[in-house]
């Protein structure tokens, strides 16, 4: 929490990124050791540690720009995060209703400090853009998806 950390949705696990404040100009390295956000509206979630050095912890969002320090390696697959839930029997009430139009859906279990969140998948795609545009499909549907980065 203190340290200096990221969750984005798609770049590689590992990866260095510096991250500016657009209000400020402070800036920040961070390195990327998780998934998320999960919202359309933010692209990138930082630590306390790092808002606290770019100078909006207290406010909690800030309008950053995002800068890689090394390459990417290799490729890995991308897939559309529908949604996720607390109570699993959700997770597989969107899972039957979304099957009948996407080949692949999975739930996948996340350990949070609130407890497990059950997050539905739909499909594995080798580009952004491929999953891109099923997430298109899947905002058709009513949900909100991302695009994130499957790294295992």
């Amino acid at each position: 929490m203190r340290g200096l950390s990221a969750a984005h949705r798609t770049l590689p696990l590992g990866s260095m990124i510096r991250v500016t404040n657009l209000q400020n100009n402070r800036k920040v390295t961070v390195r990327v050791n998780d998934r998320g956000p999960f919202t359309k509206s933010r692209v990138i979630d930082l630590s306390y540690g790092a808002a606290r050095e770019l100078g909006f912890a207290a406010e909690g969002t800030a309008q950053v720009m995002i800068e890689r320090l090394d390459e990417i390696p290799g490729t890995t697959p991308f897939t559309v995060h529908a949604a996720q839930y607390v109570e699993k029997e959700n997770a597989r009430f969107l899972k039957e209703r979304l099957a009948p139009k996407f080949e692949i859906i999975s739930i996948i279990p996340g350990e949070t400090n609130l407890g497990t969140l059950y997050h539905v998948e739909v499909g594995v795609y080798a580009t952004e853009e491929k999953a891109e545009l099923v997430a298109g499909r899947v905002t058709q549907e009513g949900l909100e998806p991302v695009v994130i980065r499957k790294d295992h």
